[in-house]
């Protein structure tokens, strides 16, 4: 990458990269690692607590200031913070233990605004199995390694390949039956759905145009962060199901702009359509 990175997203790459390293060592290994069952179907492993030390390490000595929101240890420094890491250590946990190469590091930075709502300042989603560093910055667009991405051009169902999160089992009935829901009225309607078992991966790709549009239920901010700012600068639309913050719904609905109202509308309705089944 030629690029001259500005000194966060040099900070987040630096430490994306010496985490990685340690991934790949227990991607190979894998078969060694220890695992603990976090709930139905939620993996934690060796590889994610280790990433994480790293991660916190890393960002936290480079900007010693700064709070956490980390998906295995939690929130970290002042709730008054101004500047925020969002981090998942190891998206794809189920994934990289059964030896698919599906996964990802996901770095976001947040800044608190003067009314209390916070901003994503950059974003990194880092897949160290296929080296591809997917980044954005606010306001200065979106890149894979050194290519600048841009969502696709596709305006039409009929001619889009989604991307999706099914359920798992540790999840409520109501978001089954709302996935389920969204999913039946979108297969006939749709060109083809794909699951890959990485959101921030999913939101890359759908960066980079490899997908038309994505959606998933039951997401924390750290799976989001970063991709909501890939896709968001890379000319598409990631939000809710009401129009809102992604990052706080526990839901995310992103696309290109022709076909993000359209996925809206049918996720809302699947939504809409589970709650009056009670």
């Amino acid at each position: 990458m030629a690029q001259a990175f500005s000194p966060h997203l040099t900070i987040m790459i630096q430490a994306a990269q010496k985490a990685a390293r340690r991934l790949l060592r227990d991607f190979n290994e894998v078969e060694q690692l220890q695992v603990s069952i976090k709930g139905p179907a939620d993996f934690v492993s060796q590889a994610d607590l280790r990433a994480e030390a790293v991660l916190h390490e890393e960002l936290g000595k480079s900007r010693p200031g700064y709070a956490f929101l980390m998906e295995e240890s939690g929130a970290h420094g002042s709730e008054n913070w101004a500047w925020r890491w969002v981090v998942d250590p190891l998206d794809g946990t189920t994934n990289f233990l059964h030896g698919l190469p599906q996964w990802a590091i996901s770095i976001a930075l947040e800044h608190r605004l003067p009314d209390g709502n916070s901003e994503l300042a950059a974003g990194l989603v880092y897949a160290p199995a296929q080296n591809e560093m997917f980044w954005a910055e606010k306001g200065g667009g979106a890149f894979l390694n050194d290519h600048r991405l841009r969502v696709s051009a596709r305006r039409e169902f009929k001619d889009a390949v989604l991307a999706t999160g099914i359920p798992h089992a540790g999840m409520s009935p109501a978001v089954r039956m709302a996935f389920a829901r969204t999913l039946g009225g979108l297969i006939p309607e749709v060109a083809g759905i794909r699951r890959f078992g990485s959101a921030a991966l999913d939101l890359a790709w759908l960066a980079a145009g490899r997908f038309d549009g994505f959606w998933e239920l039951g997401l924390n901010p750290w799976d989001v962060a970063a991709g909501v700012l890939l896709v968001r600068e890379a000319g598409g639309f990631a939000t809710d199901a009401e129009g809102g913050d992604p990052r706080a719904a526990r839901q995310i609905i992103a696309a290109n702009p022709a076909l993000h109202p359209l996925l809206r509308a049918r996720v809302a309705e699947g939504i809409a359509a589970a709650a009056r089944l009670g």
